[in-house]
């Protein structure tokens, strides 16, 4: 994985625990950090770390349990506090061992529940669980919110501190107090091992059905495969049509989606431009000759549908290369950038919004769609192929 990569990520499934503290080893840092040598942030040559070191001090001589004084753990939390400081919930501190999960779930593979988390109105919330997880086995569906993680209330918590509690090894219990229409149910699920499959394919009526759930490392080598087995049938007419299935996509990768998107348009056409302070403006343009640019397109989109799945579905939108089906999606506009740091850490910093090519910056209005369907899932229940209206709107408008 390369050192530094744009990503677009949902708030996801990569936010990890959020450790407030401060300071490192007295004795190594505070020589670099007092009065004496001030440090210059911005035009204010004023600020130093004498409250900083003040605060540690005392926190050392004064609190009750010595043994949770943890010197690693304050140095990495003042991190942490010092990047939340801009309130920004897609730009975060990873720790070591945060960074490394982080890229473990961009690989397809983590330990947990398996769901997509999110923030709405300072509450957190379900974005969707996924395919076949413990969570989507449990009942969990997308749009619940998350009042208790093992009866302890979750408000005022940032993403990072649920995420952290949530997952958890392979075989351990976890108990989640979910409100859903204003009622609350209680949820107890088994965490296991979760590998996900960016890319699904499935055929029905002579349509390909082909479910993208996320833009990570594996994602356009497992599309690739996918759509040569699309192409060879749609070359002996033994298919008609694709529905491209993006809804509960959280995103990922940037260049994933304009890599999808370059397999239904014409060459040289952009898909999305990113707008920035630090690097100036770029274009991302089709630059590869696709396979598909001739076949009926149907996308279907939702709320868990976010940045890039929304470029990519956006795109094609913008072209009329497809209908867009379903709901109105989540509404991310924003361009993260994942650098590695020392001591294997790793910082997510937002460097810019993105637009789409008509020139809509989509953040937190989403798309709409243009033909408005919601599933009705009943209560207690998943959704199933025969309740599936999004789906069957899809098929319906490729086999006329």
């Amino acid at each position: 994985m390369k050192n530094n990569k744009l990503t677009n990520f949902l708030l996801l499934l990569s936010f990890i625990v959020l450790i407030f503290g401060s300071g490192y080893k007295l004795g190594e840092y505070k020589s670099r950090f007092t009065s004496s040598n001030p440090i210059s942030i911005g035009q204010n040559p004023n600020v130093n770390f004498d409250l900083f070191w003040e605060t540690w001090s005392k926190l050392q001589e004064r609190y009750v349990d010595q043994k949770k004084l943890d010197p690693k753990k304050m140095y990495m939390g003042a991190i942490k506090g010092m990047v939340a400081s801009v309130d920004d919930p897609y730009t975060f501190f990873l720790t070591p061992d945060e960074n490394r999960q982080t890229k473990d779930d961009l690989g397809g593979k983590f330990e947990g529940i398996g769901a997509q988390l999110g923030l709405k109105d300072g509450r957190i919330i379900i974005i969707s669980p996924l395919k076949d997880s413990p969570a989507e086995k449990a009942g969990v569906k997308p749009g619940d919110y998350i009042n208790k993680v093992d009866d302890v209330p979750t408000n005022k918590w940032t993403l990072s501190q649920a995420v952290s509690k949530i997952r958890g090894p392979k075989d351990t219990k976890v108990k989640l107090t979910l409100e859903r229409n204003s009622k609350e149910v209680n949820v107890v699920i088994v965490r296991q091992q979760i590998v996900v499959a960016s890319v699904e394919l499935n055929y029905e009526k002579k349509i390909a059905i082909l479910k993208v759930n996320q833009f990570g490392d594996n994602t356009n080598d497992e599309w690739n495969k996918s759509v040569q087995d699309i192409s060879g049938k749609w070359a002996n007419k033994q298919v008609t049509g694709i529905v491209l299935d993006l809804r509960d996509n959280p995103g990922g990768y940037l260049d994933s989606s304009v890599y999808l998107a370059s397999e239904f348009l014409p060459l040289g056409k952009l898909v999305v431009k990113q707008e920035a302070t630090l690097y100036g403006d770029k274009e991302y343009r089709v630059s590869r000759i696709g396979i598909l640019k001739d076949i009926p397109v149907v996308v279907l989109i939702n709320k868990g549908s976010a940045s890039a799945s929304e470029i990519l579905a956006g795109a094609l939108r913008d072209y009329n290369r497809a209908q867009l089906v379903g709901e109105k999606s989540f509404g991310k506009g924003s361009v993260q950038e994942a650098l590695d740091l020392k001591e294997g850490a790793g910082l997510h910093v937002t460097v810019a919004k993105w637009v789409l090519p008509n020139g809509d910056w989509i953040n937190s209005k989403g798309i709409e769609p243009k033909i408005k369907i919601v599933n009705e899932i009943k209560e207690g229940n998943t959704i199933t192929k025969e309740a599936d209206k999004q789906l069957e709107k899809a098929i319906e408008l490729l086999t006329k």
